[in-house]
């Protein structure tokens, strides 16, 4: 019978047909594969390009690796819809996400690889890698900052406040629908008002604003002090009696300064430490930086007068108050007549009240307010372009999200 067969031309065909037809199957296979791998590495991609986005617009300089890492991840299984539930999960594991650069430009770095089994047995795995960065940028320039997500009047314009900031914009993150609010008689011109959320009362007459409307349903701008380090704790230092005292940089514990207070160029770290000069005192020191530790608090009343200044070089230059995180204690500059204050006063933490007067940076200051929340009171006039007076440092409102590649 078998010689039959082999002898038989119809056989012979049917030997050679099936050899021919394997190649034929393995090509449909391997065109099977490539379709599937294709369509899972365009998954891939657009995947980690939305949580690269995504990233990207929460992104803060004060975020760990594994904050990214977590967070990116977190977007990009939702959008990840590979074929199974086996080729999901090693996507995910290979999933890599890192943030790098500064305040002038951050980058978001993603990566992963999924792997397809082959559509025949036995043969190799097909496997696709792909890669996104995207790119951070800040926005416009900004004089004014509320750093708290959520708080209802995060910027609060209330009362005779006569607030002119030419150029600069004033910001929120808060998403509330009253994030920056306006009321009673206040006046306000500024470039612009910037926020996560809305925004009340800016309206004209009472609200100038360059940009005409108010931004709203913006991006979180960045902290611009997010990378700073405070210095190294020194030995207490004494402080002379009287209500006329002149100090030198150092650290300064457990007090509560009054008076005439006179701040001797330099950098000055207060551990729990209260500067209140009380009725007719004051404070004053250019070329300064104050650190608030540990629950240190500046209160300066209507009736005292505050003139302060930052270094315009070295590591802490553009900064005259630092409130560290953590200390909630309220930061009040109501400087009466004839004060004046530039540079950044930081309260990450904590509501900073900033109330001028007709005299107080009448000629317009390189003053930048960044709290938790601010509450402005009182005449002040704001300067936007302070490259020198601020030693190079910048506050932006907002942010700009694009795709690298």
């Amino acid at each position: 019978m078998f010689g039959r067969f082999w002898a038989s031309r119809r056989g012979n065909f049917a030997i050679a047909t099936a050899v021919a037809m394997v190649p034929v199957v393995l090509g449909l296979a391997a065109s099977v594969d490539l379709i599937g791998i294709s369509d899972d590495a365009a998954q891939l991609q657009n995947s980690l390009d939305a949580a690269g986005l995504t990233i990207g617009t929460k992104y803060q300089a004060t975020m760990s690796a594994s904050d990214v890492q977590q967070l990116g991840q977190t977007f990009f299984a939702a959008n990840m819809s590979a074929a199974d539930a086996q080729e999901l999960s090693g996507s995910i594991a290979a999933f890599q996400a890192a943030a790098s650069g500064n305040p002038s430009a951050y980058f978001i770095s993603l990566s992963s690889s999924v792997s397809r089994p082959a559509f025949v047995s036995g043969m190799p795995v097909w496997q696709a890698t792909r890669s996104a960065s995207v790119k951070v940028k800040p926005g416009a320039q900004a004089c004014v900052l509320a750093l708290d997500p959520h708080a209802d009047d995060a910027v609060n314009l209330q009362g005779s406040t006569n607030v002119a900031m030419s150029g600069c914009v004033i910001a929120a993150n808060s998403d509330a629908a009253d994030a920056v609010n306006r009321g009673g008689s206040a006046m306000v011109s500024a470039g612009c008002v910037s926020t996560v959320g809305g925004t009340q009362g800016l309206t004209p007459p009472n609200a100038t604003l360059s940009c005409g409307a108010p931004h709203e349903k913006q991006y979180a701008s960045f902290d611009p002090l997010a990378d700073v380090v405070p210095p190294a704790y020194t030995l207490c230092l004494p402080v002379p009696n009287g209500k006329t005292v002149t100090l030198s940089p150092g650290t300064y514990c457990d007090k509560t300064l009054s008076g005439k207070i006179t701040l001797n160029p330099g950098t000055y770290i207060l551990r729990n430490v209260t500067i209140k000069p009380g009725g007719n005192g004051s404070l004053s020191g250019q070329g300064v930086t104050i650190f608030l530790m540990e629950n240190s608090q500046v209160y300066i009343n209507a009736n005292e007068q505050v003139k302060l200044s930052p270094p315009t070089s070295g590591p802490y230059a553009g900064i005259t108050i630092y409130q560290a995180h953590g200390n909630t204690q309220a930061l009040t500059l109501n400087g009466g007549s004839g004060s004046v204050v530039s540079g950044f006063i930081y309260a990450p933490d904590a509501t900073v009240t900033f109330a001028g007067n007709s005299d107080m940076n009448a000629q317009g200051s390189c003053l930048r307010l960044v709290g938790d929340t601010i509450a402005m009171t009182g005449t002040s006039a704001v300067k936007a372009d302070c490259t020198a007076e601020l030693g190079n440092r910048e506050m932006y409102a907002g942010r700009m999200i694009t795709l690298a590649k």
